[in-house]
């Protein structure tokens, strides 16, 4: 056999080569990185059209390196060779896609992934070498593909991919950056192994073929060409793709960052910015997992506001919540990094301290909270003001089980707010039926409205003059199936802490206009005082409910005295001053309740439509024992006549009160001297009944017939 001859290459094509490769392995990772995706459609739209365009690469790739060769005579290609060695690349490349499903840990897929690149190159470059023949008596080519060009390739492949798909290269940059910045490496280096395998190639003489059943060097340049265009037509396709993707990961990092902000406003207060109970019984349960059984490993500390109220109803809700957030900066600072610092109410926290140290340990901290509570705060208006605290503790295992921490620390707190407040407690057995007994009466409480068990009790005020009824005070009461006739005292605090107020204001409300068209009816017109809380207050529809109310029952709004407490009247919001107008121009009186308790401003109050002043039964408890007391009642007497309003003084309870009333000119009295609250029908009777002697109850010469009611 005559030796081989060693072609020279010619640089273009072999340039073009290599920058084919690049490209085809560019779109090789990107169809990897698709096919991972959880779409079956899309998974399946990229191996196709990974494997086509890739193949089609590698194909062109190889025979634009073979038409580097530059030799004696005229060179063709065997046309079936030619399709073999591109089913071959197609076929190879749909396996190496396929790979992705293997179970393999990162780095042998990527091992594998390298290796079955490397094979397919080495074997469409083997078979498209085995297409090549010549024209004249040497044509057949010899096959002496060296293995250092395998190597080359197979090394490369795995830089390649190791860039791109390594997770501690993730931080680089951007996938599409190192992506095609590992397809140039690549393409450089296989354009290398292409030069060394084609630098090995020889022929032999053989049978000279006729022309017509070969393809010369112009067709099969132009038949690369084609597999170029397919290359082309995949980076259009990756183009789109990852423009189309690249929205799809901002779309969706905005989504999760929208969720991320949602899940943090739904897990934490937003005025305090701490969690929220929600948030903190997730904490608390993954601290009970930690901790198991191990005793006294963690204490939930309750905390409750001493004293909070009266701040936030005098000074106004702004300063309120400036006090609230203060409290929380405070509990934060004092809180180990590993506890848990929650609001959970109005002005309810919760601290979860994890192995405080046993009882000592968590009563220090307790310590620590009422001596940070009890610091002064200034309010945004300048005003300094002073709190303390009540706090509950319980310890976990001995104080219960887990379900039932929160209730166990809420009874220990409310058992330190007994004894005073300003001091904590932990939780004892005994006061496990306290929490129920809240439980219980919230629970039950919900369903009163429907269940028809609350009823209106109504206390006469007394005209000082005449001694004339002027009107009732209404006064609620809770007929309870089991537990009997419940006071206010009781439930109405149940009622603030678990948001049921409004519902049983709107039932007050309605309540009163439909007994006011009762008496209307029977031939009494009754005034009725009906309590407006704070909550009321700040609702937007009040005076719309209260319009309809009225309309509803054909009553006169003139009839309806809306009591606000001292401190409330004094919030000076827009909303507060709205409603009062609002309420003035219905036609309904409004009257400031407990004066003498606030902080009240003479200039706003001047400017209130209010037309009535209730003097706060603790000054008229100690009127004959106190001359504090009396000069306070005195004084406030003369301030409301100043000012042209009525004066009603409650809690007279002593002939002796009554008369000192009267001699400092009080307008209306109303107490248990006169007369305890009473049902409507019981009122109605007192009023309309003309025998005295069947009024044993109450003081003949109290009693009033209807027609001599105050209009």
């Amino acid at each position: 056999m005559d030796p081989v001859l060693n072609p020279t290459l010619l640089w273009l094509p072999t340039l073009l080569s290599a920058l084919v490769s690049a490209l085809s392995v560019g779109l090789l990772m990107h169809s990897l990185r698709r096919m991972n995706s959880s779409d079956l459609i899309t998974s399946s739209v990229w191996w196709v059209a990974g494997a086509v365009t890739c193949g089609s690469g590698l194909w062109a790739a190889q025979y634009f390196a073979l038409s580097a060769v530059e030799l004696p005579w005229e060179i063709a290609y065997r046309p079936n060779g030619i399709g073999v060695t591109w089913l071959v690349a197609v076929l190879g490349s749909a396996v190496l896609l396929s790979s992705t499903k293997l179970k393999l840990r990162e780095e042998a897929l990527m091992v594998a992934q390298a290796a079955l690149w490397a094979l397919l190159w080495w074997g469409v470059m083997a078979l498209a070498q085995r297409s090549l023949v010549g024209t004249a008596s040497l044509s057949v080519v010899t096959q002496r593909l060296p293995l250092a060009s395998l190597g080359v390739v197979f090394v490369s492949a795995v830089a390649a991919l190791w860039l791109v798909f390594g997770s501690r290269w993730a931080d680089l940059g951007r996938f599409s950056s190192r992506q095609w910045i590992a397809a140039l490496i690549f393409g450089l280096l296989a354009g290398m192994a292409q030069d060394l395998a084609l630098s090995r190639m020889g022929f032999e003489v053989a049978v000279v073929l006729s022309v017509g059943t070969t393809l010369d060097r112009n067709v099969i340049q132009l038949v690369s060409s084609g597999g170029t265009l397919a290359v082309l037509l995949g980076l259009f396709g990756v183009l789109v793709d990852s423009r189309a993707h690249g929205r799809n990961v901002l779309l969706a990092s905005s989504l999760s960052e929208a969720n991320r902000r949602l899940r943090d406003l739904a897990l934490a207060d937003p005025l305090t910015r701490l969690p929220n109970r929600t948030l903190f019984e997730e904490k608390l349960n993954e601290a009970l997992d930690r901790v198991g059984k191990e005793p006294s490993s963690l204490a939930v500390l309750f905390i409750d506001l001493d004293g909070f109220k009266p701040v936030n109803d005098s000074f106004g809700h702004v300063a309120g919540d400036a006090v609230l957030r203060d409290v929380g900066r405070r509990l934060q600072q004092l809180a180990r990094q590993s506890d848990v610092v929650a609001r959970v109410g109005g002005d309810e926290f919760l601290l979860l301290a994890e192995r405080p140290g046993g009882d000592t340990g968590a009563a220090q901290v307790a310590q620590r909270v009422l001596e940070a509570v009890s610091l002064p705060y200034t309010l945004p208006n300048g005003v300094e003001v002073n709190l303390s605290c009540s706090v509950g503790i319980v310890m976990y295992p001995e104080g219960g089980p887990a379900k039932k921490l929160l209730a166990n620390s809420d009874a220990a707190m409310y058992a330190a707010k007994r004894a005073g407040g300003s001091t904590y407690a932990f939780f004892e057995s005994s006061m496990e039926q306290d929490a129920r007994n809240q439980l219980e009466i919230q629970h039950d409480l919900r369903s009163a409205i429907e269940r028809n068990e609350l009823e209106l009790y109504y206390q006469p005020k007394i005209d000082g003059k005449s001694g004339q009824i002027t009107g009732a005070e209404a006064l609620i009461r809770w007929h309870h199936p089991k537990r009997g006739l419940v006071m206010p005292g009781i439930f109405i605090p149940v009622a603030e802490r678990f948001g049921l107020i409004g519902a049983l204001g709107n039932w007050v409300l309605e309540e009163s206009c439909r007994q006011l068209r009762e008496w209307l009816d029977q031939g009494l017109r009754m005034r009725v005082a009906v309590n407006l809380s704070v909550h009321q207050l700040r609702q937007e529809e009040l005076v719309q409910r209260i319009r309809r109310s009225v309309e509803n029952h054909r009553v006169d709004a003139s009839l309806l005295t809306f009591e606000i407490t001292e401190s409330v009247a004094m919030e000076d919001t827009q909303a507060t001053m709205k409603a009062f107008a609002q309420l003035a121009h219905l036609g309904a009186t409004v009257s400031i309740d407990d004066f003498g308790t606030g902080y009240s401003s003479l200039s706003y109050l001047r400017k209130l439509p209010a037309r009535q002043l209730k003097i706060d039964r603790s000054f008229v408890m100690d009127l004959d024992t106190s001359t504090d007391a009396l000069a306070v009642v005195d004084a406030v007497i003369k301030l409301a006549h100043a000012l042209g309003l009525r004066v009603v003084a409650e809690g007279v309870e002593t002939a002796r009160q009554r008369d000192i009333l009267l001699s400092l000119n009080c307008d209306e009295l109303q107490g248990y001297f006169f007369a305890k609250p009473m049902s409507a029908a019981k009122l109605t009777l007192w009023a309309m009944v003309d025998d005295k002697n069947e009024q044993q109850d109450f003081r003949p010469s109290l009693y009033v017939s209807g027609h001599q009611m105050l209009q």
